[in-house]
């Protein structure tokens, strides 16, 4: 115990000689996030001012703090810009994505670590490599995928006559339903648990689903949080693909809200801002209530490749 005490006195000693006092380092870094958290919020918390601020005075003066606060832009913003139709619609495909993405890509996660097979690497990296790709070389043939859906919007069982899954909801999620990322990061997941659980209940008889489910899954929440994240806020702030596959209000998301709110005309910045503060809230919410979940599943995810 004295020898560890001693050593630990002339580890001290010698940082203060070269100039380093003890926790100076863990100081500097603490100054250096407080700084960059502070440029990162300064701009949210001006776009949350604005929109508290009557319009007439939105550029009137540049304190945070509005004069005579008003909860009107939020009513324009949901009247004028049909937010409530669109945040219902982002809504409904944010939850799909993420049910389909939590089932299916947690399952494929778990087959490439779980169940070797012919080939199990070689489809691994090709179907990772396609995340590489540019969402604008993928949007022609999602289009046409899209709309060549048999049976489906007036098509023929050829996939002919008619506009498929084309302004509807089920076409905007079409591209999420499994997500590449989020299988590798399921694959990455399972490839560091541990193979004694599984070999242990095959033995008693079990078959692969149910030690999925008895055995891994509850291991696996972490897990089951980032994925569900990812999912949430890539479909939410998705703006490019809804643009494509939609033309009617009627389904359209809400950044396609913002959008067209924008490009209405007269733009109204107290409007517009409470419309962007309204679309921000839900993946703050989603986050903060995974916080815990989502650091401890990216660092799980991360060590073992």
């Amino acid at each position: 115990m004295t020898a560890s005490v001693d050593t630990r006195r002339a580890s001290a000693l010698r940082r203060m000689r070269r100039g380093h006092a003890p926790g100076e380092g863990r100081v500097g870094s603490i100054v250096v996030l407080v700084i960059v958290t502070v440029l990162v919020m300064v701009p949210f918390a001006w776009v949350v001012s604005l929109s508290f601020t009557p319009q007439s005075e939105a550029f009137g003066s540049v304190s945070l703090f509005p004069a005579h606060p008003t909860l009107e832009n939020y009513a324009t913003a949901f009247f004028d810009a049909d937010l409530a139709r669109a945040l219902l619609n982002s809504a409904v495909v944010g939850v799909v994505t993420v049910a389909t993405n939590c089932i299916l890509a947690v399952l494929a996660g778990y087959a490439f670590a779980m169940l070797p097979f012919p080939g199990n690497k070689a489809l691994f990296y090709t179907l990772i490599s396609t995340a590489a790709i540019p969402i604008s070389v993928t949007l022609i043939p999602l289009f046409l995928m899209a709309r060549g859906i048999p049976l489906v919007g007036g098509n023929d069982i050829l996939g002919q006559g008619g506009s498929g899954l084309l302004d509807t909801l089920a076409g905007v999620i079409l591209p999420y339903i499994v997500m590449p990322m989020n299988i590798f990061l399921a694959r990455q997941f399972f490839t560091s648990a541990p193979l004694e659980l599984g070999e242990a209940a095959r033995m008693d008889g079990a078959g692969e689903l149910r030690i999925f489910f008895s055995v891994y899954l509850p291991l696996a929440k972490p897990l089951i949080a980032v994925v569900a994240i990812f999912s949430f806020t890539g479909v939410w702030d998705d703006f490019l693909w809804p643009l494509v596959v939609t033309s009617s209000q009627e389904v359209q998301t809400v950044q396609l809200a913002l959008a067209r709110f924008l490009g209405s005309g007269n733009v109204q910045y107290g409007p517009l801002m409470a419309g962007t503060v309204i679309a921000t809230v839900p993946v703050l919410i989603v986050f903060l209530f995974n916080q815990r979940s989502f650091i401890s599943g990216l660092s799980d995810g991360g060590v073992k490749g």
